[in-house]
């Protein structure tokens, strides 16, 4: 059988869902050719330029005013504005002809069978045997858009559900129609997973599916909950955020960022599908709700929606919250619960569970009724939905940002306990929950051997949850495969000669532990293996150093501690470059400061799609000091080339962390310089980086990787850069886009990067750039402003502009 391969993908619909699947797609390299009707009627402008319908620019409207407001919409769709040159744009009428070109048609028209049938009809007649043709339906069933259309169709047919925004929420449902051929099925699972970065998850073609089943069962309880249990927006919102694993907008800040139409839209159709579903009351929409529609509170799109943003007369912004009783918008009030005050020192989420539903607070009532409903809702939807339980959490955690799907959590507190929540709701669970536990078996989940089993029913048994061997998940081998830790480092054998290093001090943040940590693991690698991994599966790689010790050293004037801290920190940067053994660094999410000095530092980076990365010491008064300042004027000199202008070279870079720029994708980090083209390499699915890393360093080794050899070459511009340096931050200065602080911490970076006040261009050692780093920082430290903007940063979160 010949290989399937995407190199053309055509999206039919270019709304919200269709500009972001286009996106998304042209994301990971692929040709789109994004289509969409024909405008009825000529606009304003169309009619003062003399255009008529007839024009192309005019019949393209459409589909080029939608992909236009996709690209500039923020959170960005794109990892690169450059990529949108990979999409190309048509019409329904003069371009259908052109899917013929296409490996795959997705649709993502209007929720309409109608429409929908209409325009595979249409498609139909153009596309090529073979060709997958899915649609990207939230909630009509699968086998009434195949119905009448050939065996070939059929077969290549399926529904594949991306949640909004495509690039961000992983969730990838596969809907199978009731003639969809098993081979293609697994392809697009697999292309889910390995192309698309997705948690790719094939489900049943019964209404919502999973994800938005669950997603919205849940959200519906709490509508009902919140009235019952008499609690506010802001509780709630309090009660289902970070604390339980989920995003900051929890509950009614995301049903404003999606939109409450859509919530209402897709809740009605579960409403109208599942007549004998046991919960189906929880489905109809509460009398607040059918207020909020008529008074079109939408949400952001609105204006206003549970929250509403307003001016105040003074010029500031405050956001107020809707009161479900008098339904009228009022001053925020602050929740605050006993029970979460005993969580703030449980760092794992999972582990908040069982202290969470103990609370004998409002607090602890919530959890348990929201938590005792779900358990016996997703219990029920066995084999409804899913016959696999392992979906319906990885749909959760894929397609709603939950840390832990509803049976991970079932676990964390224990299953008979949970069975006694659903109990004390009049409630019962599935009966093979109860046979589960009769049968000796105690949990949903079991890990052996660095792999995740789930509870099979019709097995009766754990089974391997299915595609781990393309994985390496830290929290299933941290135990078993140890090395050496302390408190805030473990390391780790990944198996065939490679170590990992991972982070565990809060939010990741580097200090004296850390670094320990990386030296030691460095120690083991050169002694007894082949490579190093620096790597966590943590939301955010690094923020950066531990700031709160620069802090105190700082005000107690320990400078001779502090310049020790500081060496041993540019040190650690060094030893990752000029060890005898290749090291990759692995960035995710957040990667500041001291974790991009890191990333800098490594011989190849294995960067996933979703890192931030920048050197951003400058909003806290310094610059960068762990070998960043070196490695940016070192990077700056290897770029120089004859005849080049090289002081427009060294701008770059300066300006790189002058302005404490982060890239929104690892995409941005080659603009920048932090990565580095045909050298570091960017993996769009994270679950996947960690084994790609470990490929990485393994290959380097298996290529007789040798120590390199300390640079002394690098090229400095002495005088003439320093000048151009110091005349740029005065004139700044005086434009008003600097302050006096910020202009004192840039000449100081200055004076490093062009390699101190040499009379010429000269050639000088790393270590010399180091020492020159090293010097500034710690002036830098001595300034009260600088202390000022620690102080801020600590206990604010924030930058202080002095």
């Amino acid at each position: 059988m010949s290989k399937r391969r995407i190199n053309k993908v055509a999206v039919i619909g270019s709304g919200i869902m269709g500009s972001g699947i286009a996106c998304h797609c042209a994301n990971i390299g692929v040709e789109v050719l994004l289509l969409d009707i024909v405008p009825r009627e000529l606009n304003d402008a169309e009619k003062k330029k003399g255009l008529t319908l007839e024009d192309k620019v005019v019949r393209n409207r459409i589909v080029n005013d939608d992909l236009q407001k996709a690209i500039k919409s923020n959170p960005a769709p794109l990892y690169h504005k450059d990529f949108a040159k990979r999409i190309s744009t048509g019409n329904l009428e003069d371009d259908i002809s052109k899917v013929k070109t296409a490996d795959w048609i997705i649709e993502v028209v209007v929720e309409r069978l109608d429409i929908k049938k209409q325009v595979f009809e249409n498609l139909a007649k153009h596309r090529k045997e073979g060709t997958l043709i899915t649609t990207n339906t939230s909630g009509i069933p699968i086998h009434l858009m195949s119905e009448g259309h050939s065996e070939d169709f059929q077969k290549h047919f399926c529904g594949t559900h991306f949640f909004n925004p495509p690039r961000y929420l992983k969730l990838f449902e596969i809907i199978p129609g009731p003639k969809t051929s098993p081979e293609v099925l697994e392809f697009l699972n697999e292309y889910g997973e390995k192309f698309l970065g997705k948690t790719s998850v094939v489900a049943k073609d019964t209404p919502a599916f999973i994800g938005n089943r669950i997603g919205i069962f849940g959200i519906q309880s709490l509508f009902h909950q919140v009235k019952e249990m008499g609690l506010t927006i802001e509780e709630v919102d309090k009660l289902t955020g970070p604390v339980i694993g989920r995003p900051k907008s929890a509950t009614f800040r995301t049903v404003d960022v999606v939109g409450l139409d859509t919530l209402v839209h897709v809740s009605k159709g579960i409403y109208d599908n599942v007549p004998d579903d046991e919960e189906h009351g929880i489905f109809q929409i509460p009398g607040f709700i059918d207020t909020m529609m008529e008074n079109k509170w939408l949400g952001s799109k609105s204006g206003q929606g549970f929250y509403k943003k307003v001016k105040n007369d003074d010029g500031s912004s405050e956001i107020l919250s809707l009161d479900l009783d008098s339904m009228e918008y009022r001053k925020s009030k602050k929740a605050s619960f006993g029970t979460l005050e005993k969580t703030k020192s449980v760092d794992k989420v999972s582990d908040r569970f069982p202290i969470l539903i103990k609370g004998e607070d409002k607090a602890g009532e919530f959890y348990r009724k929201n938590f005792g409903a779900m358990f016996a809702y997703v219990s029920k939807r066995i084999p409804e939905i899913t016959d696999e339980l392992y979906k319906i959490d990885d749909a959760m955690k894929a397609g709603f940002g939950w840390e832990n799907g509803p049976f991970e959590i079932w676990d964390a507190i224990g299953v008979k306990k949970g069975i006694e929540l659903i109990k004390d709701l009049g409630k019962e669970p599935a009966a093979w929950v109860t046979e589960m536990l009769e049968s000796g078996v105690d949990s949903f989940y079991d890990v052996r051997d660095g792999n995740t089993y789930y509870y099979s029913i019709p097995d009766k048994t754990h089974k391997k949850i299915p595609g781990q061997d393309s994985f390496i998940i830290l929290d299933n081998i941290r135990k078993s495969k140890e090395v050496w830790s302390n408190k805030d480092v473990v390391v780790e054998d990944l198996g065939d000669g490679i170590l990992n290093v991972e982070f565990r001090s809060k939010m990741n943040s580097i200090g004296g532990d850390v670094l320990a940590g990386v030296n030691k693991a460095i120690d083991l690698a050169e002694a007894s293996f082949d490579g190093l991994v620096i790597a966590n599966q943590g939301k955010n790689f690094s923020v950066g150093a531990n700031i709160g010790m620069i802090f105190m050293m700082a005000v107690e004037q320990e400078y001779e501690e502090l310049n020790a801290a500081v060496k041993y920190f540019q040190d650690t940067s060094m030893r990752l470059r000029y060890s005898s053994i290749p090291v990759v660094v692995a960035p995710r999410g957040m990667t500041l400061g001291g974790g991009c000095e890191f990333t800098l530092h490594a011989d190849r980076v294995v960067a996933a799609a979703e890192s931030y990365i920048g050197l951003v010491e400058f909003g806290v008064g310094v610059i960068p000091g762990g070998g960043g300042s070196k490695e940016m004027a070192m990077r700056a000199s290897d770029t120089f080339k004859k005849d080049d202008v090289e002081l427009n070279r060294l701008q770059d870079y300066f300006l790189t962390i002058g302005m404490a720029k982060v890239s929104t994708s690892a995409y941005e980090a080659y603009d920048t310089g932090i990565l580095q083209k045909g050298k570091d390499i960017v993996i769009v699915n994270e679950a996947r980086q960690i084994a790609a890393a470990k490929a990485v360093a393994r290959f380097m080794a298996d290529q007789s990787y040798t120590k390199p050899i300390p640079r002394t070459d690098v090229k400095v511009l002495g005088k003439q850069a320093l000048g151009m340096f110091l005349v740029g931050t005065d004139q700044m200065v005086a434009g008003n886009y600097i302050s006096e602080h910020d202009k004192k911490i840039a000449n100081k970076l200055a004076y490093v990067m062009a390699g101190g006040d040499l009379s010429e261009a000269s050639y000088v050692s790393e270590q010399y750039l180091l020492d020159l780093e090293r010097e500034a920082f710690l002036s830098l430290t001595g300034e009260r402003k600088t202390l000022e903007r620690l102080q801020h940063m600590i206990q604010k979160g924030k930058p202080l502009r002095n």
